[in-house]
């Protein structure tokens, strides 16, 4: 039987993660992304947003009881020790929903799948990936993405990316790199090459 690789993959804010699952989808290829499942754990009646209630108030709720990322959003980016207790109430939950997700497509046809992080190595959910994979873009780029697409300026953008793990690390890190700086077809020739590659690894393992 081939072997159900689980490749791990991340990168940077707006260094499009997502674009990147899908490119893969193309190929047969599914994908769990630790982002849904963040926003999964927080969602109304789950234990995180009591715990987070609790602590700050209804300030970072909206009108209908739901979580208020923006709000949440200042608080954690301008406080690292507010990050660091969001992250030991969030963690440990995503971790247990997502080894069910990769549990379920271990049990699938497809000779690999992606876990989409964009903490994937600061949290430890590298752990559970065989191998891993980082998306590449320019610093300037990627503020310019996330302050178009997440309403937010480039003061928290630039918090947002110091706060995770610097580029050169997180390449350093990885096993493979894609560079999704240039145009679309350009990452498709990059994700069929790497869907040959891990096609082959698991023929062999």
């Amino acid at each position: 039987m081939k072997s159900r690789l689980t490749i791990g993959v991340t990168g940077g804010i707006a260094s499009g993660k997502s674009t990147v699952a899908r490119a893969f989808a193309a190929h047969g290829i599914p994908w769990v992304d630790a982002d849904d499942v963040a926003r999964e754990v927080v969602e109304p009646g789950e234990p995180a947003l009591a715990e987070i209630t609790a602590r700050y108030g209804n300030k970072v709720l909206t009108k209908d009881g739901r979580l208020n990322r923006r709000a949440l959003r200042e608080i954690v980016f301008r406080d690292s020790t507010e990050r660091h207790w969001l992250e030991s109430v969030t963690h440990p939950r995503i971790r247990q929903r997502l080894l069910g997700c990769l549990q379920r497509m271990r049990a699938s046809a497809a000779p690999y799948h992606l876990l989409i992080s964009p903490l994937l190595f600061e949290s430890g959910q590298h752990e559970l990936a065989d191998r891993t994979l980082a998306i590449d873009i320019p610093e300037s780029l990627q503020i310019s993405r996330t302050t178009s697409r997440d309403d937010v300026d480039e003061a928290q953008a630039r918090a947002i990316i110091a706060a995770q793990m610097s580029r050169s690390e997180r390449l350093a890190r990885a096993d493979d790199i894609i560079d999704n700086s240039g145009d679309p077809q350009a990452l498709e020739r990059q994700v069929a090459e790497l869907d040959r590659k891990y096609r082959a690894l698991c023929e062999e393992a």
